[in-house]
């Protein structure tokens, strides 16, 4: 074991007569660079798909795939944020995201690098702005793969893999990385390296004040101390992929017999067997849903497990296969619990979507992404997946707020149509959380809640729409325009997005209630010189 603390990620090397030890301190500097170049920061997210995103659904009465299937406007309103470039550098153009933890107001995500090289990145996204998500730290492993990350009280802690023999440092293949964080950016004064046995470190846990490693093929699950990452505890395992924690009790995937139940001593207290094939080196994870884990198991899709009994619960399936993908690329990779809510990262099938409700356990469909997707991480409102080169996607879930479910209370939950349409002489009033295919009011609507529409909005002449809550409208890629007719009224109190052009027309009306509300246009603004525009709002594009 070895281990070195580094002063600066990159330094020059000064070509002199110097001991063996110098070289060594500078080639472990060396191996890592920081992105100081702003510009290269701000333009890695991206916003061209951003917007509504729909749920493919399964047609149960032909098996075929389609949106909207049964015509109803359907739950979890989505919508993509943005997209983070993957890094780039030379000789690692094919970098994709392995790992995603989120703390706070940040997402940390860790990068490799298919094949023989070893390659990798650390990000690091602020995610405290819903409209304008920054990536503020970025730095490249230029020699060493990076496969899992976490971030705990100021330190990002990332382990992958090293090619020893290639290495003047390294002991072994499995390479743990410790190096100071705060307020979203690098702090390269202080980093620490230390190195396990074991084929490639794949996993990392910061729990009751210790570091937990597990180390692929031939690992070892290891304990490490936090502040010096040395080695406190470690038990070797056949094949390691993943570790997660269930009140003190450790859980451990070893791909060659299932999921081992582990004390504080890291001692195997019970064990859930597992028959799936979970392939060699491939990204498989756990996740505790209450009493229960959920193990990515590849082609069987997510197994369900209770944690006390040991007993089989159920498969979540992978209940889509796109017909232009190969057989081998379907595979459930990793799972993401959140709030009753199940997301698989199922490779060339996408991100899909199930849910748990009264200890049920239903399928719901396959989120419209691009890409395939390799790893899910989801917490509060947030869904993160990295889609191979798609880099990676910041959804919101769109989750109504106790605030925002205590103003619509008085009002019923929508269950209708998909396209929703209001007739001259209706006046009606819905809250709720769904997605639409398309609005029309003649006559008056409020929409308390969460909602996402895929095509366009009208307000017919002399109409009155009233939102209140989170409202978004199409996406970037296939904008559609919100229209305010003749004489009607649109009363905003929360946040409007939409992905096309608000168009007013003659003596239309714009009202913002309160002064919190925010808009955020992708398109213009465009309309007759007597339209109004009432109240106190955040323009987010400067649009009006």
């Amino acid at each position: 074991m070895k281990k070195v603390l580094l002063y600066a990620f990159l330094v020059s090397i000064v070509i002199t007569s110097c001991t063996d030890s110098t070289t060594i301190f500078e080639q472990e500097e060396a191996s890592f660079g920081n992105e100081t170049n702003a510009t290269v920061l701000t333009n890695s997210i991206v916003y061209d798909k951003s917007g509504a995103m729909e749920i493919y659904e399964e047609n149960f009465q032909n098996g075929a795939q389609s949106i909207f299937a049964n015509e109803q406007a359907g739950n979890y309103p989505l919508a993509l944020v943005a997209q983070v470039t993957p890094p780039s550098f030379s000789g690692a153009e094919n970098l994709t995201a392995t790992d995603i933890h989120i703390d706070g107001d940040y997402a940390y995500i860790s990068y490799n690098t298919a094949g023989a090289d070893y390659k990798g990145a650390v990000d690091i996204v602020n995610v405290s702005d819903p409209a304008a998500p920054r990536l503020t730290g970025r730095a490249y492993s230029y020699d060493k793969d990076l496969n899992a990350i976490h971030y705990s009280n100021g330190y990002i802690y990332v382990v992958g893999g090293v090619d020893a023999e290639q290495s003047a440092l390294a002991s072994a293949n499995s390479v743990v990385i410790k190096v100071a964080a705060s307020n979203g950016r690098f702090d390269t004064s202080d980093l620490t390296y230390n190195y396990q046995e074991g084929f490639n470190a794949n996993d990392v846990l910061v729990a009751n004040g210790s570091l937990y490693v597990t180390s692929g093929r031939d690992g070892y699950v290891t304990e490490f101390d936090t502040s010096s990452l040395e080695i406190v505890n470690e038990v070797p395992f056949q094949d390691l992929r993943s570790v997660v924690i269930k009140d003190g009790t450790y859980l451990v995937l070893d791909a060659s017999a299932g999921v081992r139940i582990l004390n504080s001593d890291l001692q195997e207290t019970s064990q859930i067997q597992i028959d799936s094939d979970f392939r060699e080196a491939d990204k498989r994870t756990l996740d505790i849903m209450g009493d229960k884990v959920i193990v990515a198991e590849g082609r069987n899709g997510a197994g369900v497990y209770n944690i006390n009994t040991g007993a089989f619960q159920e498969y979540i399936p992978i209940t889509i296969n796109p017909a232009d993908v190969i057989e081998s690329d379907i595979v459930t990779n990793a799972t993401a619990y959140n709030e009753g809510v199940i997301l698989m990262a199922n490779g060339g099938a996408g991100l899909g979507l199930a849910e748990e409700e009264d200890d049920i356990l239903s399928t719901v469909g396959v989120i419209e992404l691009d890409g395939s997707t390799n790893y899910v991480a989801s917490k509060g409102d947030y869904i993160f997946a990295a889609s191979g080169r798609e880099g990676l996607q910041i959804i919101k879930m769109n989750k109504p707020s106790e605030d925002l479910a205590e103003k619509c209370s008085g009002t019923p939950t929508y269950s209708g149509n998909a396209n929703l349409n209001v007739a001259a002489s209706q006046s009606l009033a819905y809250s709720g959380s769904r997605r639409f295919r398309s609005i029309s009011v003649s006559g008056s609507l409020l929409l308390c809640g969460t909602w996402t529409v895929n095509n366009a909005v009208s307000i017919a002449d002399n109409g009155l729409f009233e939102m209140r809550g989170t409202f978004i409208v199409a996406r970037n890629n296939r904008r559609r325009d919100l229209t305010v007719g003749e004489n009607a009224t649109l009363r905003i109190e929360g946040n409007l997005t939409i992905y096309g052009d608000l168009i007013l027309e003659d003596n239309a009306t714009v009202e913002f209630i309160g002064d919190t509300s925010r808009v955020n246009i992708f398109g213009n603004v465009t309309g007759a010189n007597n339209a109004n525009v009432l109240g106190t709002f955040d323009d987010i594009q400067d649009k009006f």
